[in-house]
């Protein structure tokens, strides 16, 4: 075995070491699976326009290992290509390696299947092997596609993180040394390897094998480094998050973060040679059933399909006011004049189009499961998307039905008709019910999300999941109902749909075309939409909800069509013969109408 080469970023006392030259990372994260392909080069020329010299990026395990054992690493998830386009534009690459991301991505990164497993409620992010073993499997076949391209193999990966943010649940000592003894033997200690907390957990998360990286927001910069200073006195400092603005939910305000505390952190690192990484640089999209939840206040809180985080670059890769006031500032510290900013990727307007034909979910389902109780969305082996739970009343009913810990939220119909919802974000649970006589009941329950922090991830299962996430039950005026046909619904495969021009309500698939005669982004307009998700020309777009903030979806030029283009929706609210356009601007910001409070 060839003997491994020596990292060529090292720490030498205070200051960092880049070939043995004094180097500071000036750092924007942007993560490849929220930004299409086609678009990697221009987001990465914006970094370098703003001053920057390196790019961080999230591995999200989810993406690449979809079902166990089952790899994939290409398209839109060749994370190897992004890293090689990134030394091609001359930038440094920070590897946040996992195997947990948070990143309001869904369930933190890790793959739905964890869940599979019982012990999973107690063994996540510890050093049980019901964990361990498949983290150490996945790391072996990660480091196969990209030990080759750290900066001591030739490649532009200076530095990778163990982890993320584990001092946020508690102490984790073992487990770290664990993960860093995994990295070293599957050839990732040649490059800088680091953890990253907040300051309050910085003892809980950090080990003293790692260099230590601290994250912070505005108007805490200086405390961050003082923090470092004090912890671990004589190291460098790098600022491994500084939030320029925050993630939006479902029913609550849209984030924006004022600049003027930016500006003053970011002086101060720059004048003190801080390396720092900017998180979001450029947020992209969770596009498809990527966007993750937060739990907070003892509440759920979806997260909307928009990452654009108030991010100097936009959701479509615009140059924000921010950008140009950072890349102002950057300048000033940089002795070489910055590359000219590119242009702003073109955007197309869409006149309004009808969804003119239209499937009911009722007429589309699959072959169901058959069980006694509820069973969760983790033991039909289904990741995302939907499942519809039926039974037969077999007689006249007449009170509360009560759901067991739904995940996340439910509609309830008798004989094809809404009864109620439950909302797992208002704490719901019950729905009254008044049949005149025998009945079918029909409950179909919406993945909005796996939690992607705090311990209550564990436990974090979709469907009915019960109190213990293993399946729950549902009861009629408190008796089990029993003898259910459970319909698995991923959403993976629309064109099963067998559209007509019927005029159809409630849950169902909508389908309509427009035409494009320029090429450019959209934004889409979708406030005539109640409750789904969207896609155009196969391509999964996201989630939408009437409630905002969020009320355009982004849609790439790169995946759309000259000529004719087709939309999928499916509504859980649907109504015939809505219309929707596409605009120049997004609407991120729109009134919230959900009886939700605002959460940071």
């Amino acid at each position: 075995m060839a003997q491994a080469k020596p990292s060529p970023l090292t720490v030498q006392g205070d200051h960092f070491l880049l070939n043995g030259k004094p180097f500071v990372i000036r750092s924007g994260e942007m993560h490849y699976a929220r930004i299409p392909r086609a678009y990697w080069r221009q987001r990465m020329e914006m970094a370098k326009a703003m001053g920057l010299n390196t790019i961080a990026t999230y591995i999200f395990w989810n993406v690449h290992e979809p079902q166990p054992g089952q790899f994939d690493f290409s398209g839109n998830n060749d994370v190897a290509a992004f890293i090689r386009l990134a030394q091609q534009e001359g930038l440094h690459v920070v590897l946040r390696t996992g195997p947990y991301s948070c990143a309001e991505w869904e369930f933190g990164g890790f793959p739905y299947w964890l869940l599979k497993d019982p012990r999973m409620s107690t063994s996540l992010r510890t050093n049980d092997d019901a964990y361990m073993v498949p983290v150490e499997a996945w790391l072996a076949r990660l480091s196969k596609e990209l030990v080759p391209l750290l900066a001591a193999n030739g490649g532009p990966i200076l530095a990778v993180q163990v982890e993320n943010e584990r001092g946020n649940i508690g102490p984790g000592h073992d487990y770290m040394e664990h993960l860093r003894q995994i990295f070293l033997k599957d050839g990732f200690g040649q490059a800088l390897l680091y953890t990253a907390d907040p300051q309050k957990s910085l003892p809980n998360g950090s080990i003293p094998e790692l260099l230590a990286g601290v994250n912070s927001g505005p108007g805490h910069a200086e405390q961050a480094v003082e923090t470092i200073h004090t912890m671990r006195p004589g190291t460098p400092v790098f600022v491994s998050e500084y939030w320029p603005g925050w993630f939006d939910h479902w029913g609550e305000p849209h984030s924006v973060k004022p600049i003027g505390p930016q500006l003053a952190d970011l002086e101060y690192m720059l004048k003190n040679n801080v390396s720092f990484n900017i998180y979001m640089f450029h947020g992209g999209t969770s596009f498809g059933f990527m966007s993750g939840a937060s739990w907070s206040g003892n509440a759920y809180h979806p997260d909307v399909t928009s990452y654009d985080y108030d991010a100097p670059l936009d959701e479509a890769g615009h140059a924000t006011a921010k950008y140009a006031a950072y890349r102002g500032l950057i300048a000033k510290y940089t002795p070489q004049p910055l590359p000219a900013v590119p242009g702003n990727p073109p955007v197309v307007e869409i006149a309004p189009f009808s969804l003119d034909q239209a499937a009911s979910l009722w007429d589309t389902l699959p072959k169901p499961v058959s069980s006694e109780h509820p069973q969760t969305m983790e033991s039909l082996s289904q990741a995302y998307g939907y499942v519809l739970y039926r039974t037969q009343l077999t007689a006249a009913a007449h009170g509360e039905l009560v759901l067991s810990d739904v995940h996340d939220y439910a509609q309830v119909y008798i004989d094809g008709k809404l009864a109620g919802t439950v909302d797992r974000a208002k704490k719901q649970d019950r729905v009254a019910l008044n049949t005149a006589g025998p009945a079918r009941l029909d409950v179909l329950v919406e993945n909005e999300g796996r939690i992607n922090s705090t311990k209550m991830m564990r436990t974090e299962t979709k469907g009915i999941a019960g109190a213990n996430g293993a399946g729950g039950e549902v009861t009629l005026n408190g008796k089990p109902l029993a003898g259910w046909e459970i319909y698995s619904l991923p959403m993976t495969n629309t064109a099963s749909a067998h559209f007509s021009k019927a005029a159809i309500s409630g849950p169902a698939f909508y389908r309509g075309q427009f035409n494009a005669t320029a090429s450019g982004d959209v934004f889409l307009d979708v406030r005539q939409l109640g409750k789904g998700a969207l896609w155009i020309n196969g391509h999964p777009i996201g989630r939408f909800w009437s409630i905002g903030p969020q009320q355009t979806l982004y849609v790439p030029g790169a995946w759309l069509h000259r000529g004719a283009n087709e939309v999928v929706v499916f509504d859980e609210q649907g109504k015939p013969n809505r219309k929707l356009s596409g605009l120049a601007k997004p609407i991120l910001d729109a009134p919230v109408t959900g009886a939700f409070t605002k959460e940071d």
